[in-house]
């Protein structure tokens, strides 16, 4: 799997993810919410609200899934991030070349369908 390229804004984007002070911190009732809904309206095993920051992509809230964290290389919302305004959907990932050989992919969480869109 190919790594995502930086988005243009990244200095300003990892800047505003600091000011948040959001990261590492804990559950929140309203996050969890939002990603059962996702879940749900979606039909997926899986649901997230990830943060990409510059090494990692972190889980602010899950359903469906016990890892707390990715490397970025590896994430998904890496990619969505390059696109701002727009849904990136990946209706089956084994069929993206981008995404096929990635080990989310090829292993547990069997990762198949995506959609994600930047806040």
């Amino acid at each position: 799997m190919k790594a995502a390229e930086l988005p243009a804004n990244e200095k300003d984007r990892l800047g505003a993810l600091q000011r948040y002070n959001i990261l590492d911190t804990a559950a929140e009732p309203a996050f969890d919410s939002l990603t059962t809904l996702a879940a749900q309206i979606c039909d997926a095993p899986i649901a997230l609200v990830s943060l990409v920051d510059e090494n990692r992509q972190w889980f602010k809230a899950k359903c469906g899934l016990d890892a707390n964290a990715t490397s970025r290389d590896l994430a998904f919302c890496a990619h969505a991030i390059l696109q701002p305004e727009t849904l990136l959907i990946i209706p089956n990932a084994l069929e993206d070349q981008r995404f096929a050989d990635s080990p989310l992919v090829t292993a547990a969480p069997h990762i198949r369908f995506y959609a994600g869109l930047p806040w």
